[in-house]
C-alpha cells in the first residue's frame, strides 16, 4: 500500500497557522466589553466558534504527532520517552513564564500555575506517552477509556451538582493541590479551565488527532483518506450531541467527553475540506498568512501574549495603551464592536509581521 508524505504537510500547516489566527483574534479584542458574540466563549454549557479554536489546535498538534513520530518508531524507546518529556516540560515552562511576566509585579505565591501553553503541554506529552507504550490498533479504546473514565471522576467525585461549575471535581482538586490564589479567577470563583484534572480528557483530543494523522498517512489515495475522515467526523458531531442531552453537556471549561467528540469531529471534517482544497484541488495562493503562522506557531502565540503584556504598563496620560489605541483610533473610528474587531485584527497583523520575517528567512523556532 502506498503511504501518502511530505506534500499534505502543507494542508497541516495552514490549518494550524488558521488555530493561532484566530486564537489571537479572540484572545485581544479591543475591549471586553465590545465583542461581537461568536467572539466569546460559551458561558459554561454549549460551544460557541470560539470554543473550537482550542481543541483544534490541540487536535493538529495531535496529526502532526503522526507525522513527526515516524522518525522514532524504530528508534530507542528511551530516546523517543525522553524528547517527549523534554518538549512537554519546555512548553509548561514557557506558559508559567508567560503567565508570570513581567516578572516584577506578580509574587510567585500568586502565580497561576495553568494555562494555555500548559494544557497545550499536558495534552501532547500524555497523548504521546500513550502513543509509545500502547500498539496503534489499542489507541481507539484507549481514547474511549479515558473519555469514559474522565465522566465517571467528574460524577462520582463531584459535588452536589458535580458539573456546575461550583462543585465539578476539577475545580476542588486544584484548590486542594494549589490553593485559590494559584487558580484563574475570571470565572467569578477559583476555577482554572486548563486545570489539571481536565487534561486528561486533552489527552483524547490530541489523540484524536493522531489517529486522523495516520488515516492520511496510510491510506491508498487522499480521497479515500478524506471520505473516512469525514464519516468518522460526522460520527463523532453525533455522538458529542447525543451525550450534550444525555448526561454530560459539551463544556470546554471542564473540557468534558462530550466536547472532546464533538470538536474532535469538527475538526476532522475541516480538515478533510482543507484537504481536498489544497492537495486536491491544488488551491493555497490564498493561504499564505495561515502557512506563516503554521510554520511558528506557538512562537507566535508566546509573542502575541508577551507584546499585550509590554503595551499593558505603557501609559498614555490616564490610559495604559491598549485602552487608548482602541479608543482613539479604531473606537472613535469604527463604533464599539467593529472597532474591538479591527483592534484584533490589526494586532494580529502586528505579529504576522514577526511571523512572516521567520517565514521569509526559513526560520522555524522549535520548542
Amino acid at each position: 500500500m502506498e503511504t501518502m508524505q511530505s506534500d499534505r504537510l502543507l494542508a497541516l500547516d495552514i490549518f494550524r497557522g488558521m488555530t493561532i489566527f484566530f486564537m489571537i483574534v479572540v484572545n485581544t479584542p479591543g475591549s471586553w466589553s465590545h465583542v461581537y458574540a461568536p467572539l466569546l466563549h460559551a458561558k459554561w454549557d454549549g460551544c460557541t466558534p470560539t470554543d473550537l479554536v482550542f481543541p483544534f489546535f490541540l487536535f493538529i498538534v495531535g496529526v502532526s504527532m503522526a507525522y513527526s513520530f515516524r522518525k522514532y518508531e524504530a528508534a530507542d524507546r528511551g530516546a523517543w520517552i525522553k524528547k517527549v518529556l523534554k518538549r512537554t516540560l519546555i512548553i509548561f515552562l514557557i506558559g508559567i513564564a508567560l503567565n508570570w511576566f513581567p516578572f516584577y509585579e506578580t509574587n510567585i505565591k500568586d502565580l497561576r500555575i495553568w494555562g494555555v501553553l500548559q494544557r497545550i503541554a499536558m495534552g501532547f506529552g500524555g497523548a504521546a506517552l500513550v502513543v509509545i507504550f500502547f500498539r496503534k490498533k489499542l489507541l481507539p479504546i484507549v481514547t474511549l477509556l479515558i473519555l469514559l473514565s474522565y465522566w465517571a471522576i467528574l460524577l462520582y467525585f463531584g459535588g452536589e451538582d458535580p458539573l456546575s461549575l461550583k462543585d465539578n471535581v476539577v475545580r476542588s482538586l486544584d484548590l486542594k493541590l494549589l490553593g485559590e490564589k494559584h487558580l484563574y479567577g475570571g470565572y467569578g470563583m477559583p476555577f482554572d479551565p486548563e486545570g489539571l484534572l481536565s487534561s486528561l480528557p486533552s489527552i483524547g483530543t490530541a489523540l484524536l488527532g493522531y489517529m486522523t494523522g495516520q488515516i492520511i498517512l496510510v491510506r491508498d489515495s487522499l480521497k479515500t483518506a478524506i471520505s473516512k475522515m469525514v464519516m468518522l467526523g460526522l460520527l463523532f458531531i453525533l455522538v458529542g450531541v447525543i451525550w450534550h442531552y444525555n448526561g454530560f453537556p459539551i463544556n470546554k471549561p471542564i473540557w468534558s467527553s462530550s466536547y472532546v467528540l464533538f470538536t474532535g469531529g469538527l475538526a476532522m471534517c475541516c480538515l478533510a475540506l482543507l484537504l481536498t482544497i489544497t492537495d486536491l484541488w491544488g488551491s493555497h495562493k490564498w493561504a499564505l498568512p495561515f502557512k506563516v503562522f503554521g510554520l511558528n506557531p506557538l512562537i507566535s502565540y508566546v509573542m502575541s501574549g508577551l507584546i499585550v503584556r509590554i503595551i499593558y504598563k505603557i501609559k498614555v496620560g490616564d490610559k495604559n495603551l491598549y485602552a487608548w489605541a482602541y479608543e482613539t483610533i479604531f473606537q472613535s473610528t469604527f463604533g464599539d464592536k467593529l472597532g474591538s474587531l479591527f483592534f484584533a485584527l490589526s494586532f494580529v497583523g502586528l505579529i504576522y509581521i514577526f511571523a512572516y520575517i521567520l517565514y521569509k528567512n526559513g526560520k522555524v523556532v522549535k520548542v
